[in-house]
Order: structure tokens, then sequence, then C-alpha cells
């Protein structure tokens, strides 16, 4: 069972990660040559695709990680510091993610539900920088999951 936790932890951060990275790195920088009257709507089309599978990986990633926090170290007053680092960052990764979908995707989802092309790029440009914190933090996040047990 740990090995399916694991695999499932490990795909569900891929695909977020991943995902950030392709909209922050290709597809931003290709849409950005775009006219806002096509671009805008072109991110929400975007996101109505991308964003449930962050929720999915909002949920897989905790429960896989406590699972195997709880199975393979007995709780997290045997874990390793780097399992405790990759805990405190996923969280703030929830935590950014959660304030994107509640506050500026909301605003840019009902912007443009009214046709209000310059509010929504203005909550588009406010969700691009908490996309890019977030690939910041799961990039480096990545990074000491994979490494932290040769620390």
């Amino acid at each position: 069972m740990t090995t399916i936790a694991l695999a499932l932890h490990l795909l569900a951060a891929l695909v977020w990660v991943g995902g950030m990275f392709f909209a922050i790195m290709v597809l931003r920088l290709a849409a950005g040559e775009l006219e806002p009257p096509v671009r805008v709507p072109l991110w929400g089309r975007v996101f109505s695709k991308f964003f449930p599978w962050v929720w999915m990986a909002v949920i897989v990633l905790p429960l896989t990680g406590y699972w195997m926090i709880y199975t393979v170290w007995g709780g997290f007053a045997a874990l390793p510091v780097h399992g405790h680092i990759m805990n405190g960052l996923g969280l703030i990764m929830i935590a950014v993610y959660l304030h994107l979908w509640f506050a500026p995707y909301k605003r840019f989802r009902a912007a443009l539900i009214d046709g209000n092309i310059p509010a929504a790029g203005a909550n588009l440009n406010q969700i691009r920088i908490l996309v890019t914190a977030n690939l910041v933090i799961g990039l480096a996040n990545s990074v000491i999951g994979s490494t932290g047990r040769y620390w």
C-alpha cells in the first residue's frame, strides 16, 4: 500500500508542478503575443481544464503524504528533516492555491463572464504571480523530496 501511496503522491506532484511549469514557461509566453480579448478567454479555458487536476493534487498529496508519514515513519516524531520541510512547503502551496481559487480566480471568472477584459486581465496578472510563486516552491519541494534522504 505504501508503494501505491508513493506512486500517487509522485504523480499528483508531477501533474501540479509540471502544469504550472508549462503554464508559466511555455503557454504564458506563447499567449502573450495575443490581444487581450483573445488571450484572457484562452486562459479562462486553460484554467477550467487545469484547476480540476490541481484540486485532485490538493487532495491526493496530503492524503498520501500523511499516509506515508504514519506508515513508514510512525508519525512526525521520527520523520526526517526533509519530510518536515516537504510537509511545510506543501501546506504553503495548498494555502497559496486556495487563496488563488477563492480570490483572484473567482474575480477573474466573474469579470470574464461580464465581458470585463481589463478587470479579468488584472486578476490574471495576480494569478500569474501566485502560480509563479507556487512553481518555485513546488520545484524546491520536488528537489527536497527526491534528494532529502541523501542529506
